[in-house]
């Protein structure tokens, strides 16, 4: 069976719409033995622009820590 966690990404601000940090998460979480999964989007603009994200990682119960 498989277990998931989630990290939350989020914009640089006001009019910067790029998402920071995402890379290190998945690093961080790959060497932790966690898969990464997807994404799902949890914030946006009245436009469509994505300002908050979940990264979603999973990994057989038991992995490691």
């Amino acid at each position: 069976m498989l277990e998931y966690e989630f990290d939350k990404v989020c914009s640089g601000g006001f009019f910067a719409y790029g998402l920071k940090g995402h890379q290190e998460i998945i690093r961080r979480r790959a060497a932790a033995g966690w898969r990464y999964a997807g994404y799902i989007p949890t914030e946006q603009t009245s436009h469509g622009a994505i300002t908050e994200l979940e990264l979603v990682f999973e990994r057989e119960q038991g992995g490691k820590t």
